[in-house]
């Protein structure tokens, strides 16, 4: 049972970089997205980049939370 709560943390807390490294990529860099993949989804308005930046920022604070719970959740299982 703690091994499974150590992977999903794990995975949670992997999930939870790579939101914060894109969130980090957007907001430092805005037109990674236009240089990347060729395409302008907003026709240089920012609202997109914007919306990454929410929506990554959203990302990274709950697989931070999750992860947080599943490592406290082994220490208490471990405890036992």
């Amino acid at each position: 049972m703690t091994q499974d709560v150590r992977v999903r943390g794990r995975i949670e807390a992997v999930a939870a970089g790579l939101c914060g490294l894109l969130f980090l990529v957007t907001l430092i860099w805005p037109d990674w997205i236009e240089a990347v993949f060729g395409v302008d989804p907003d026709q240089h308005s920012g609202a997109f980049e914007w919306a990454i930046v929410a929506l990554t920022l959203c990302a990274t604070a709950t697989f931070s939370l999750l992860a947080r719970g599943e490592f406290r959740k082994a220490r208490t299982l471990s405890t036992r």
